[in-house]
């Protein structure tokens, strides 16, 4: 790292800039990718269509990291993110263009199965609507599958773990039904309910129960006894220990068991969407598999995962919000 002093002349103060020499490895990566499109011709067997979208992409992250690194050079929250990020974002773009050597420049791999990221960039451009279409579908049926799911398993858990009768009542079931993958009820879901977005929903909120429930009775049964009796000294209730006891006390463990659950919901959820579900985006994925448009197949895995990293992410702010002092234990 590098240290420049200047002297503003006008008011006399003084401008430290620091360069971190990291900072401007993803830029260097970006120009080196676009000179590589650019000057490197393509192979003679690419018969298509030159498309403009890789080129515009590239610049557009010329530019960003150009801007990163220039406000990496006054603040220091800015240096040491990028800075920490920076080889794995050069990385990734040194990735994408070796991806575009083996697909465009010289055609090492078949392009019905490897496009380059050309066709997949022009998948966004053209059929961006149809995609949000089947985004927003999937969304709304993991959306309503994993809040009732977390509720039913919350609700288990705590009867589970708070009360003796419920959990020899109920124990064995989850040890019987629980480790069997959601999954695998797929085919008994789709001719036990009448439409397969409920039968989609069942999937997904069973693939949630079950860590939640687990998770739940555990953190609740594991609650220092000596909480539950300072609240019996000052006159609580059953109802106020579980609400105002037991369940911050296992908050912690109920929150690792929905972040179980959340993983297991995206599974489900692509597994139902691409054998029953009409729409979403395991549908579109699977559709376009069978059309051989591998371009869109791999648009869709690219919403997929920035969708699924996205609520993640959410997850774990919610999480840092709740429970405060627990913040960096886990992080995402």
């Amino acid at each position: 790292m590098s240290i420049i002093n200047q002297t503003d002349k006008g008011t006399g103060s003084t401008i430290r800039i620091r360069f971190d020499f990291r900072t401007i490895v993803p830029l260097l990566s970006a120009v080196l990718t676009l000179l590589v499109h650019l000057l490197v011709p393509n192979s003679p067997r690419f018969t298509l269509k030159p498309l403009p979208y890789f080129t515009i992409a590239l610049i557009a992250v010329i530019i960003i990291t150009f801007i990163f690194m220039v406000l990496s050079l006054f603040s220091q929250k800015i240096r040491d993110r990028f800075a920490y990020k920076s080889w794995f974002i050069g990385a990734s773009i040194f990735l994408i263009n070796l991806l575009n050597i083996a697909t465009l420049k010289l055609m090492l791999l078949p392009i019905i199965y490897f496009p380059n990221p050309d066709r997949i960039l022009k998948v966004f451009v053209d059929d961006w609507a149809f995609i949000l279409k089947c985004l927003s579908h999937s969304l709304r049926l993991l959306a309503t599958g994993y809040v009732l799911g977390a509720l039913a398993g919350m609700i288990t858990g705590i009867l589970v773990g708070w009360s003796k009768k419920w959990s020899y009542w109920v124990n064995p079931l989850i040890k019987i039904v629980g480790p069997i993958p959601s999954t695998a009820w797929v085919p008994i879901a789709l001719v036990s309910f009448p439409t397969s977005f409920s039968a989609s929903v069942f999937l997904i909120a069973l693939a949630v129960w079950f860590p939640t429930t687990v998770l739940t009775s555990s953190g609740i049964s594991n609650v220092q006894n000596s909480y539950f009796e300072v609240s019996s000294t000052l006159g609580a209730k059953t109802l106020h220990k579980i609400l105002k006891v037991a369940l911050p006390a296992a908050a912690p463990s109920i929150f690792v068991g929905i972040f179980n659950g959340t993983g297991a919901s995206f599974i489900t959820l692509m597994t139902a969407e691409m054998m029953g579900v009409k729409y979403g985006i395991g549908w579109y994925i699977n559709w376009q598999k069978d059309m051989l448009s591998y371009a869109n197949v791999y648009a869709g895995l690219i919403v997929i995962a920035a969708t699924f990293s996205l609520i993640i992410t959410l997850l774990f702010k919610v999480r840092d919000r709740v429970l405060g002092w627990q913040k960096g234990v886990i992080k995402w």
